[in-house]
């Protein structure tokens, strides 16, 4: 009998192992998917061109239209809350053509904006502030800073 209880161990020792790799090999992992709802830090390793043109997609359209449309001029765009665009010029912009670039920039994002009061951002391109252009809706005034 006591060979056969020995038996009987080795067996299921045997089953349990053939088991346990069976269903690890076949089983696969679970994948877990990223979640998309939380904004990324932007560190040191993000790179300028990786950051949003908008954060609404008419912002984002706008954003890019705004780059595609400059002819060179604009080498980067973003528009925040639809009343906030932020452009990076390029180095051909002559520092006298920099007011009439954002008016012109005002205007066009006045239209596809519109009854808001709205702020124009421009840039150098060494991306640092160089005009501040605000649109009074109720005055129908540009005022630059």
């Amino acid at each position: 009998m006591n060979l056969l209880q020995q038996g009987r161990k080795i067996a299921m020792a045997f089953i349990l192992i053939l088991v346990l790799t069976i269903t690890t090999a076949c089983g696969g992992g679970t994948v877990t998917e990223a979640d998309r709802t939380a904004t990324p830090t932007i560190g040191r390793d993000v790179t300028y061109a990786e950051l949003e043109r908008g954060n609404t997609p008419a912002g984002q359209s706008f954003g890019d239209w705004v780059v595609q449309t400059s002819s060179g001029l604009v080498k980067d765009a973003y528009v925040r809350d639809n009343n906030k665009l932020g452009v990076v010029i390029s180095p051909q912009v002559s520092p006298n053509e920099v007011r009439p670039l954002a008016k012109s920039l005002v205007q066009g994002f006045e239209k596809n904006f519109p009854g808001q009061n709205l702020k124009v951002l421009v840039y150098g391109p060494d991306k640092q502030l160089i005009l501040t252009t605000e649109y009074d809706r109720a005055t129908n005034q540009i005022q630059y800073s």
